[in-house]
């Protein structure tokens, strides 16, 4: 235990002191005005949103994009780092794990309320079609979910085992839990063959499961021939931007856990380096994807496509578009490409600025569409010329986002930010070859 003094007081789970609690009661707060609104909804009927014959999906579906488009931080940077080996990836790995979990779980609940009533849920196991996207979405989601609880839970395992001995003497019922999840783990030579081992397979079935979800998720979109859906670019238009949510999401909280949990020795300015690098590179792609989503339609498409394009570019959505197009992209990449926007607080800045910009990225995607519809809209009620969401959505909305970083407070609280044991073992490496080196 000697050699994990030090990196044990650092990073073994903490209570939440007064910032933390005041923290946890909002987001309870606004997960019980959601679920009060919800309730009301379903006495009353979707007749509480603003929801209609056109915009019938509004900004649930825009949620559940958008949550599907952050979990997606679980295969790019997880599986990605862990298959290459990057040695800088340690600290921030088991924080875009989480995010990941946190995300997925939300999406399987939001397309779960966008239904309007939970029961209608086993409509899709009794009467679903397998040539329905959404069913399929009903398939992958729940597979994503486990294995991103597998991906987080087996790395986990020495860290537990030596919680368990940690707490053993301050906190019995604690320490308890700890040895249960560690699967009694030693940490013996066939242990770790096998959890490596174990890691590596998940890693690489990860990123073809994250694949299926956000191409099937583009299928959604894509197969209904709606003017601003057909097209053959969506599947990876949506993994690029993916990309984009994922990594800024990531960014957002590896800053507020390092400046909470005082980390700043294990995670440093080169791991905000590394993420910036890693964010301009994802935004130069979805920006790539954008030009040719939006620049060739308006070129070369029928009239109804341009109409579309047009409302998007100098229409009502406009100012939406462009703060999408420039504050969420072009800002982010301006900023940087200069080492100094890579310092942690700029980034911090830098990826809200992303997160919110995609997130309605992804409302611009579902409504434009759906208010820009096959039949001519001649003699329908005004309202249902435009659309914007209700009380009861906002607050539905909101209390889901709020319910995510919930589930990622009591992770947090929980689950070490930092591997303990494997920072321990790096350091050890780098001790080992420097005394080689003299």
């Amino acid at each position: 235990m000697k050699n994990y003094d030090k990196l044990l007081n650092d990073l073994a789970p903490q209570k939440f002191g007064k910032k933390g609690v005041i923290w946890t009661i909002t987001l309870i707060v606004l997960i019980v005005l959601g679920i009060i609104a919800y309730i009301d909804q379903i006495i009353k009927g979707q007749v509480v949103t603003n929801m209609n014959d056109y915009a019938l999906w509004g900004v649930y579906i825009s949620n559940f994009v958008f949550f599907v488009a952050t979990s997606f931080v679980g295969t790019v940077t997880v599986a990605v780092l862990r298959l290459t080996k990057n040695t800088w990836r340690t600290p921030v790995v088991r924080i875009a794990e989480i995010i990941s979990v946190s995300a997925i779980i939300m999406a399987g609940i939001t397309i779960t309320i966008d239904m309007g009533r939970p029961d209608r849920l086993m409509n899709l196991f009794i009467h679903g079609r397998m040539q329905s996207p959404i069913t399929w979405d009903v398939i992958i989601i729940p597979t994503y979910i486990m294995v991103s609880l597998l991906l987080l839970y087996f790395p986990l395992l020495p860290d537990f085992g030596l919680l368990s001995k940690y707490y053993k003497d301050k906190k019995p019922t604690l320490s308890k839990w700890y040895g249960k999840l560690s699967l009694n783990w030693t940490g013996s030579e066939a242990q770790k063959e096998i959890q490596l081992k174990s890691i590596s397979i998940i890693a690489i079935l990860i990123i073809p499961v994250g694949f299926m979800l956000q191409t099937i998720d583009a299928w959604l979109f894509s197969t209904l021939f709606r003017v601003g859906w057909d097209s053959t670019n969506l599947g990876a238009y949506f993994i690029s931007g993916a990309s984009v949510a994922g990594v800024g999401a990531l960014v957002c909280v590896v800053y507020v856990l390092q400046k909470v949990y005082k980390l700043e020795d294990y995670i440093t300015d080169l791991h905000f380096d590394k993420l910036g690098k890693f964010l301009v590179l994802t935004c130069l792609i979805y920006l790539y994807f954008n030009l040719n989503e939006y620049l060739i339609p308006q070129l070369t498409s029928k009239k109804e496509a341009t109409t579309h394009i047009n409302v998007l570019l100098t229409g009502q959505f406009a100012p939406l578009f462009w703060f999408v197009i420039i504050g969420g992209l072009i800002i982010p990449v301006i900023v940087l490409l200069f080492k100094k926007g890579r310092k942690p607080f700029p980034m911090f800045i830098i990826g809200l600025l992303v997160v919110t910009g995609s997130w309605w990225k992804r409302y611009l995607i579902v409504t434009p569409t759906l208010l820009h519809p096959f039949l001519p809209i001649q003699g329908v009620p005004e309202e249902w010329r435009h659309y914007f969401p209700s009380l009861h959505e906002w607050l539905i909305t909101i209390g889901t986002l709020a319910m995510s970083l919930l589930i990622i407070t009591i992770l947090v609280r929980y689950v070490p930010i930092v591997p303990i044991v494997r920072t321990a073992e790096e350091r050890e490496e780098l001790e080992l070859n420097k005394n080689t080196a003299k």
